[in-house]
């Protein structure tokens, strides 16, 4: 009987606390959260107000120079000039150079609209998806003749795909839906899209009617943007989290600006007395005085002005206040606060790089570059450079421009973005140099890092000993602290190199 109300009382003590102790204060509901009542929305939900988080993203790109510099922060480093596919596969090197040429003179006609060439619609790609959270490109069949592979992409803003759900729609295949514009089939799959014929602002607003849709196969539309949750259909403005600290930084600037303009208009008044004269003339100039017929000023108020008064009149001055002290400090705050919401270094961001030495600044680069090859091969790479030379590739076969041979060998190329500049010259070729002499990794490999193809450089190394060789030129010998030039590596147990 003892042993049964002891276990039962130790039962309930265990029980008493576990339940305090395995509890998320986040989760409580005391005096503290009492008042954080988040919606329980889904990852589709959710993005129910992206239409206008991203009318107010653009707006904020066209007006405010930090959602201005994120975005083009964002596209210099995804993008640069372009990222580049190599056909490394293709060990036939006349084979290899055709399907390069080919390639490169495609990029040139690439664009639907005939503006851009495809590493410019990269650029234009990656810009769309920062600013307004997603981007369609469609892939446009020409005829055959038209062009030597007749493809082309159309790059498309994300209003031409309405919010639009429906079970029920004309043309809508029995047992499919439509989410958000997208149409899934009965296992979620995309398999077609409905896109406005024409951009949705260009026309009144109102209902959407089946006259102004399109239904576009999902085959021929490239969506990128990139997923917060799963499950999520659409894309969010890289901008959300940080809109309304722009608009309220924007604000304080504006007010401080112009309370500034305001206090610049500080002017002297001068007031004369003149002598009492019936007929208006000055006893001591002989010139009449002119005492204002309308009581104005003569001249407008203006920065420095000295302004005469009529006689009897005073002037009692305003003293504005000037910019608070602080307020350097609270605007760069902002601009923290906004750079980490964007994802961006506040010292890349703003350009503001003082009292930030150069080993932190590596550090900063370095994470930062790290995120930037995240989404390059997360997010371009893979939702537009490759499923757009997948395409190409398959319409070259088809009209004979490329052997079907080459077909999979031609899709699987290995894209290099634009390389990195080095932090710091000197220091970052000796470390390079230092790891390809201990045969931490290949020449090869520090060449593609820089964004170069290695075969190139060789062949540009060779024709320049040749050029040289018959010119009778010599090269000036270089040296450094990782070794020799001449490939040999000292040893320490001997005054002579080894190789």
């Amino acid at each position: 009987m003892f042993d049964r109300i002891r276990n039962t009382f130790a039962r309930a003590i265990s029980s008493a606390v576990t339940s305090v102790v395995a509890q998320y204060d986040a989760g409580g509901t005391g005096r503290r959260m009492r008042g954080w009542r988040p919606p329980s929305s889904g990852p589709n939900r959710a993005t129910s107000q992206a239409p206008k988080v991203r009318d107010r993203a653009r707006d904020a790109a066209r007006n405010d120079w930090a959602a201005s510099a994120g975005g083009q922060r964002w596209v210099t480093n995804l993008v640069g000039t372009g990222i580049v596919p190599r056909a490394k596969r293709i060990t036939n090197k006349a084979q290899k150079q055709k399907a390069t040429d080919l390639w490169d003179r495609w990029t040139k006609q690439s664009d639907a609209d005939c503006v851009l060439n495809f590493y410019a619609q990269e650029a234009l790609v990656t810009r769309s998806w920062i600013e307004s959270g997603e981007v369609f490109a469609r892939l446009r069949w020409r005829r055959k003749g038209s062009m030597e592979v007749p493809i082309q992409v159309q790059v498309i803003e994300a209003d031409y795909v309405p919010q639009l759900d429906a079970d029920t729609w004309p043309g809508l295949p029995v047992g499919n839906k439509i989410r958000q514009g997208i149409e899934l089939d009965r296992f979620g799959a995309r398999v077609a899209y409905w896109i406005f014929k024409a951009h949705p602002t260009d026309f009144a607003s109102g209902n959407i009617d089946k006259s102004q849709l399109i239904r576009v196969p999902a085959d021929e539309i490239l969506h990128i943007f990139e997923p917060k949750r799963a499950g999520q259909l659409r894309g969010v403005s890289e901008f959300s989290s940080v809109l309304v600290r722009l608009r309220n930084a924007e604000d304080v600037d504006d007010a401080v600006r112009e309370r500034q303009r305001i206090a610049n208009l500080f002017a002297m008044f001068i007031e004369k007395q003149y002598p009492t004269s019936p007929d208006g003339i000055d006893p001591m100039t002989g010139q009449a005085i002119d005492y204002g017929s309308d009581g104005t000023p003569v001249a407008a108020m203006q920065p420095g002005i000295s302004q005469e008064l009529l006689p009897g009149e005073k002037v009692v001055f305003s003293n504005p206040p000037g910019a608070s002290a602080t307020y350097a400090e609270y605007m760069r705050t902002q601009h923290l606060a906004t750079a980490a919401g964007q994802g961006l270094p506040y010292e890349i961001l703003s350009g503001d790089i003082v009292n930030v030495s150069d080993r932190t600044l590596r550090v900063i680069i370095q994470e930062f570059r790290r995120f930037v090859e995240q989404r390059q091969w997360h997010v371009v790479i893979p939702m537009f450079c490759q499923k757009v030379r997948e395409a190409w590739v398959d319409q070259a076969v088809l009209v004979g421009a490329l052997p079907m041979s080459l077909a999979d060998d031609a899709k699987a190329v290995e894209w290099a973005p634009h390389g990195w500049e080095y932090i710091h010259p000197v220091q970052d070729v000796q470390g390079k140099q230092l790891e390809v002499n201990a045969g931490f990794r290949s020449r090869d490999s520090v060449i593609a890092g820089k964004g170069d193809d290695p075969e190139q450089v060789d062949e540009e190394r060779a024709a320049s000993k040749k050029r040289e060789e018959e010119l009778g030129l010599q090269s000036a010998p270089t040296s450094g602290a990782a070794g020799p030039a001449d490939g040999t590596r000292s040893n320490p147990d001997s005054n002579k190199p080894t190789k």
